[in-house]
């Protein structure tokens, strides 16, 4: 039986047609349903795996929900849980020996009702505080009962709805007694840095820390258990946070106040999203608590405030002086500014030598490229060293041990979780040329050499600009540059012929167009520009911005450092770059290996949007979809469209697949039977409504272009955001020095949904750290795939990606819009970019208006034609 939702009917030649449904579905219609596994993969050979999920064995019967509401509200959830610690003892005649769970907000889960029936009773609390008790309010109201027996039903598979109340409250009692010893952040737990020191610079370090989530599995709960590790703000004085974010060396040399330009890079540091917490020094063990709102303009010894003397005058009073009065301190360091802190109208200023930072504070803010650099080599490890981390951590958590683990009867199992996974083959890759050689991928990597591009192109007119000053890169090293890549290209079959037409210095973004313009306009049927970039700049974002959306020229970036010591492999990866800009295909599946889902015209597009980040809060999200434009499927067109800021469900997604399906028409004189849909960086809580929306949006899509075209439609969600983590049993099946699984590794048993349909592929050889298996999940099949079927097509199209060969961690179609996405930021860049930061803002699209946007992302009609974004 296949996957369905809705009735269908077989149409002509063994496509399905599903009845339209006229509008989006009303509240009395239930929404789409996702389709039933439809068997378990064979494909493959056997290997062993150990996942990072844990059994969890529960009792039958109920658990009461109870809510909570506390009055004053607004308290951070940290004070909410000793607010309800509190209440449990204080109140017994009501909690009695009963240890309940709360998830620091507003639900309260016990093992037994509480003898309070189903109404409301308001208690009064009190906690000591700094100085004065804090008496709160709590209403305590029956809610539910959440049923255990209905979970058990679902995990078996008798039952198709899982009962997401149940998972909650499993989740609330596993999360109870960590959230009060430990820093929750999102579903991971971290503990300041004990035994280990990793500075990031800029006043961050790594704090280790865990991640925790209970799953749904076949037959069982499961707790999947893995290592993190996040950036947080170091606890220490704010002098010393100033001085690394300013990069001074000795706080001493700093004799005068702070240039216009470091006073707003310590502001936008310490203020940051919502302000960092800061507690005072100067009043003993009164240590009071603020937000950071800004930073003065003024030094302490000139910012002053309206001080009431006791006579009730009022009198203007520099904070230095104040200090000098009040606490009989002469500051060190007068000339430096004060914080603000607490509500802006308050006025309330402190000198940064009485501040400290607050520890415990996560760095929401984008790491820099160093700092994320220095976390990476932190933090990765071996697969065999994380499976070992992960066992200590559960040996250390002790799960069976929690008291409120054990009063809601839960146990959980202490070793790693033993799946059943296959290896799937690879498939062949066809290049052309003179050799039409084929190359089989090993451990996930094949090679270049002695074949030639499926189809190469042959460059004859092309023009290099020099970005990086002359000093740096020399006319001879250029000259040596394209010697070299003239002979790797014309071994990869892409020729290029000649000298260049044009060979010349320049410096800065403002030259990139002039100089452009000037190329088109000179020189008939140029074909490619290869622009030498020194290092990171702002001239990359421009000659994007120019050659892809205003001129519509193929442009190469390469860094200077790879100009001056070429190699074999960096010019082999321009030219697998090159090709694909002007318009030649690399390389191909071979034909009669693939999945029979190709018998038929067939078009795979992959959606992604990518959103700001942290901490912004003006820009747009960009939502990029590729659909693929030849048989192969190698040649894939884009389409790109600016969207409200974070907003997940992409707009205007029929409008962009429509574009696809007439460019795919015309590349190929053929109407798709099927569409494979891959739609990356969809999180659980939200399958629904994104296949809500988009399935309906890729149907009116086909509609609107002709009523009664109604092409099968697959659509898949890949996931790489997860922390299910694979192992293998067998120390020989590991491979390399990273001890990861094979490349093909698949999983659908185990671990996976009870009755849907999904699995975890790890298509990519692990070269650093440890492997996260793509997790993938069909949210609509009206192709009837079997499980072999689509995990074998997945599989091969992570062969098919043109910037490498190597296969790649997710399908190429979902990675290219990614590029596509990605590329569309750059293109959203302002020419005016000033990197010396001035206090005001340089312009990013925050204030241009969605029109504008939209225009700034608009590819040039030429480089649509080509996979510009590769």
């Amino acid at each position: 039986m296949g996957a369905l939702g809705a009735p269908v009917q077989p149409g002509p030649s063994g496509t399905i047609s599903m009845a339209p449904p006229s509008g989006p579905p009303g509240p009395e219609i239930p929404g789409f349903v996702c389709p039933r596994r439809p068997n378990q993969g064979q494909e493959g050979r056997p290997i062993m795996l150990r996942a990072n999920h844990f059994q969890i064995n529960m009792p039958r019967g109920l658990i009461h929900h109870y809510d909570i509401t506390i009055q004053p509200d607004k308290c951070p959830r940290k004070v909410n849980r000793e607010i309800i610690e509190t209440m449990v003892q204080a109140y017994s005649k009501i909690f009695g020996a009963q240890k309940p769970v709360f998830d620091g907000r507003k639900n309260l889960y016990t093992r037994d009702p509480l003898p309070i029936g189903r109404d409301k009773v308001e208690l009064e609390v009190t906690l000591p505080g700094e100085g004065k008790d804090r008496v709160f309010r709590v209403a305590v109201k029956w809610v539910a009962q959440v049923s255990l027996y209905a979970l058990e039903e679902a995990l078996e598979g008798r039952s198709r709805t899982i009962p997401m109340d149940a998972i909650q409250a499993l989740d609330v009692v596993m999360r109870h007694l960590p959230s009060m010893t430990y820093t929750p952040v999102g579903r991971s737990f971290f503990s300041s840095p004990d035994g280990y020191y990793h500075p990031l610079g800029g006043g961050r370090e790594v704090w280790f820390g865990f991640h925790q989530s209970v799953r749904p599995s076949q037959w069982k709960m499961m707790l999947n258990i893995d290592v993190s590790a996040t950036a947080f703000y170091k606890a220490q004085p704010v002098i010393e946070f100033m001085c690394e974010v300013l990069d001074i060396r000795d706080i001493n040399e700093q004799r005068k106040p702070l240039t216009d330009s470091q006073r707003v890079k310590f502001t936008k540091e310490i203020k940051g999203v919502s302000g960092l917490k800061i507690e005072i020094t100067h009043c003993g063990t009164m240590r009071r608590k603020y937000r950071v709102c800004n930073v003065t303009r003024r030094p302490a010894q000139m910012q002053s405030f309206p001080l009431q003397l006791e006579n009730g005058q009022t009198v203007e009073c520099t904070v230095a002086k104040y200090f000098l009065d009040k606490y009989k301190m002469k500051l060190r360091f007068p000339h430096l500014p004060c914080l603000q802190v607490g509500q802006e109208h308050k006025h309330t200023y402190l000198p940064l030598e009485v501040c400290n930072i607050v520890a415990g504070q996560r760095c929401i803010k984008k790491l820099t490229d160093m700092q994320t650099s220095t976390m990476i080599k932190a933090t990765a490890r071996s697969a065999p060293d994380r499976e070992r981390e992960i066992n200590n951590l559960v040996r250390k958590a002790d799960f069976n041990n929690d008291p409120y683990v054990q009063e809601f009867g839960l146990s959980i199992c202490n070793t790693m979780m033993e799946v059943r996974g296959r290896v799937l083959p690879p498939p062949k890759l066809q290049y052309g040329g003179r050799t039409k050689q084929q190359a089989l991928p090993n451990q996930g990597v094949w090679d270049m050499r002695g074949k030639q591009f499926y189809t190469g192109v042959e460059i004859r007119v092309w023009a290099i600009a020099c970005f990086a000053p002359q000093r740096t890169v020399r006319e001879d090293a250029l000259r040596n540059f394209t010697q070299q890549l003239q002979k790797i290209s014309n071994d990869a079959g892409m020729p290029i012929i000649g000298q260049p037409c044009f060979c010349k210095y320049a410096a800065g973004p403002d030259q990139v167009e002039p100089m452009f313009r000037y190329l088109k306009s000179t020189f008939q049927g140029l074909q490619l520009v290869v622009v030498v970039l020194p290092g990171k700049t702002p001239v990359y974002a421009e000659v994007k911005r120019v050659g892809d959306t205003i001129l519509g020229m193929a442009t190469q970036c390469v860094q200077a450092k790879n100009v001056n010591k070429t190699s074999p492999q960096t010019l082999s990866n321009l030219c697998l770059k090159i090709n694909v800009k002007l318009g030649g295909v690399n390389s191909i599946l071979v034909p009669n290996i693939r999945p029979k889902v190709f018998n038929e015209p067939v078009i795979f597009l992959g959606a992604d949007v990518t959103h700001p980040p942290a901490g912004d809060n003006k820009k747009p999200s960009i939502a990029a979809v590729v659909g693929s434009m030849d048989a192969h499927p190698s040649r894939y067109a884009a389409t790109v469209r600016v969207q409200q800021h974070r907003q997940e469900i992409i707009q205007e997604l029929s409008a962009m697949v429509r574009e696809l399906l007439v460019q795919f028409y015309k590349s190929t004189r053929f109407k798709p039977n099927r569409i494979i849909f891959y739609r990356d960086g969809v999180s659980e809580g939200q399958f629904h409504a994104v296949l809500q929306h988009e399935l309906l949006a890729v149907r009116e899509a086909c509609m609107k272009l002709e009523a009664d075209y109604k092409p099968g439609i697959t659509f898949i969600v890949v996931q790489k955001r997860h922390h299910t983590r694979l192992f293998c049993a067998d120390k020989k099946e590991q491979i390399g020095k990273s001890g990861n699984i094979p490349a093909g590794t698949t999983v659908d048993v185990g671990i996976t949904h009870p009755t849907e349909f999904d699995f975890y592929l790890c298509s990519h050889a692990g070269i650093q750290g440890t492997s996260r298996p793509s997790h993938y999940h069909v949210l609509w099949d009206d192709n009837h795939f079997t499980a072999d079927e689509l995990q074998c097509l997945t599989y091969q199209l992570c062969h098919t990606y043109v910037r490498c060969t190597r296969s790649v961690s997710i399908p190429a179609p979902a990675y290219y819009a990614h590029l596509v996405a990605f590329r569309a930021r750059y293109h959203l860049v302002e020419k005016e970019h000033d990197s010396g930061e001035g206090s005001h803002q340089s312009g990013n699209g925050e204030d241009r208006t969605p029109t504008a946007m939209a225009r700034a992302v608009t590819v040039h009609v030429e480089t649509n034609k080509v996979m510009y974004f590769a």
